[in-house]
């Protein structure tokens, strides 16, 4: 016997018909139970369905008014005109055949879930629990139905996964920060000492063909420097050095990095910079980073939308606000204006599965804000997206831009002593002989003990000292040595691929310690040690 069994009573009144799920039957009911039956069914808050469903036509013979709300039909929608199992109120033609199936199998389903339109055509989703009541044997199902629409339900389990992956994604992208992080620091050692040598050899005045080799060199590996700072950036790990500097320069050198992906991908790109721009202090790499993200961002947008495309960067100097901006502009299909609020939240993404982690435009709305500066996305005005980058003028007591240095005197160290303190054979190798290039007289030592065994042996006039080493590292050597022999001390220049946000960079903060970020140059590191000497 199926559910709702025989003995299901049926009522009718005033045309609408109202049942316990059970079959219609042409009588007249009457009685108090009928009317509270009847007010029931008015003022369900759940759709009550009764009618026939055949494999093409439906027949609905009662809807009651929550029906008729949740799919969208006016109150004064005659029942038979409410037809919710219409083949073209599926969204999934097959899920409706598969619906049918069930029914005509188990006589009865209970909070089955299916996707339905209402009628301006909206999808919605919607439980259903119902029975099939005995009828005439036709091919129509005589179907009593209780709905319920549970979208807003969806909508946040439909979250919840959402939040779920993207919380996987974050513990995946802090471990690969992590990866990066151990990875690129063990690069800095071996870059160092390549560029300290390719800066030595380069500077003997070699024959033509090799001076042009030691240039390819040098510029090589300061490419793959490059690399590594942006690497450490992901990662967190990297100091912000901030210097004064030319924004018209960032571009073109961000530009450049695009170059070639452009050509193949059918993107021209139009630049018009300002001249005489003022200069801003910032960070020439962070600030790379944030443009780099805008420019991919919209040759992406562009190669979704038509496959080619144009790519305008412009700037200018704001006179009212005293700020450089730097304007990109595409031809994609541009930021609807619904999503202008919440471009910039983390993990927010208009791009497809797979194609992005909703993160870049938030750590570049960071970085910009770290500068003093702003990052927005302009009004539409038409087809694609402008992204401004505003960014407030530094003044002149600020320190000069990190460019092209002079060359160092060679007499820099003529008569001092120097201590490298490196456990890395090779660099503290390449170091050591740099500055005995220069007129140091050099001692070297693999670890913080030796170095105190070396500090107590004879004075020194400069000290170059890695940060991580085994047995006593840099800091506590320096905490050490500042006891013992506290001006000496104030002689040491600390060099370390690792600091932000860690340890190091928070003692090398308070200590005010001077410092180089490997890999570095070997001028840097001579014009440093020019300075504590002097």
């Amino acid at each position: 016997m199926r559910n709702g069994g025989r003995g299901a009573r049926a009522i009718r009144y005033d045309g609408a018909v109202g049942s316990r799920l059970g079959p219609v039957k042409k009588k007249r009911a009457s009685g108090p139970g009928a009317e509270a039956f009847a007010r029931l069914f008015e003022a369900a808050r759940e759709g009550v369905y009764l009618g026939s469903l055949g494999p093409r036509e439906t027949t609905t013979r009662a809807a009651n008014p929550h029906l008729r709300l949740m799919l969208g039909y006016p109150a004064e929608t005659p029942p038979a005109d409410v037809r919710p199992f219409d083949a073209e109120r599926f969204v999934d033609a097959q899920a409706r055949a598969a619906f049918l199936e069930r029914l005509s199998r188990d006589g009865a389903v209970s909070d089955y879930l299916l996707r339905l339109r209402r009628a301006d055509g909206t999808a919605i989703w919607v439980e259903v629990t119902a029975h099939v009541d005995p009828g005439p044997a036709d091919s129509a199902l005589h179907v009593a139905a209780l709905m319920r629409d549970v979208s807003e339900r969806k909508r946040l389990e439909h979250q919840a996964r959402d939040l779920q992956h993207q919380l996987v994604q974050a513990e995946k992208l802090a471990a690969l920060g992590q990866t990066i992080s151990g990875v690129a620091h063990e690069l800095n050692n071996p870059l160092a000492t390549i560029l300290t040598w390719a800066e030595r050899l380069a500077q003997k005045a070699p024959d033509e063909t090799t001076a042009r080799g030691l240039q390819v060199i040098l510029g090589e590996a300061e490419r793959s420097a490059r690399i590594v700072r942006n690497l450490l950036t992901f990662a967190r790990k990297r100091h912000t050095t901030r210097g004064m500097v030319d924004v018209n320069q960032v571009v073109r050198e961000t530009l450049a990095l695009r170059a070639y992906e452009q050509q193949v991908n059918n993107i021209t790109t139009i630049d018009a910079l300002a001249a005489g721009l003022p200069q801003v202090f910032a960070d020439p790499h962070q600030l790379t980073q944030v443009l780099l993200n805008l420019v991919i961002n919209g040759e992406q947008a562009m190669l979704e939308s038509t496959g080619r495309g144009s790519l305008i960067v412009r700037t200018w100097y704001e006179l009212e606000r005293d700020s450089v901006v730097i304007e990109v502009s595409d031809e994609g299909p541009g930021v609807p204006e619904d999503m202008q609020t919440k471009i910039f939240d983390p993990f927010f993404t208009t791009k497809h599965v797979g194609k992005g982690t909703g993160l870049g435009l938030t750590v570049a709305y960071a970085i910009v804000e770290e500068h003093g500066g702003r990052l927005s996305v302009a009004p539409g005005s038409g087809r694609g997206a402008t992204f401004r980058v505003e960014l407030p003028v530094g003044s002149g007591d600020l320190r000069p831009a990190a460019g092209p240095a002079a060359d160092v005197a060679v007499e820099v160290g003529s008569g001092s002593t120097a201590l490298v303190v490196e456990d890395e054979a090779a660099l503290g190798s390449a170091v050591a002989e740099a500055l005995a290039d220069v007129g140091f007289t050099v001692d070297r030592a693999a670890d913080g003990e030796e170095a105190l065994e070396r500090v107590k042996a004879r004075p020194y006039d400069l000290i170059i000292c890695d940060l991580k080493m085994p047995r006593l590292d840099g800091t506590a050597f320096y905490r050490t040595l500042a006891v013992t022999y506290p001006a000496l001390a104030k002689r040491i220049v600390f060099v370390t691929g690792d600091v932000a946000g860690t340890d190091a960079g928070r003692f090398l903060e308070e200590s005010g310690c001077r410092w180089l970020a490997k890999p570095f140059r070997l001028r840097d590191l001579l014009r440093i040690a020019r300075d504590v000497v002097e």
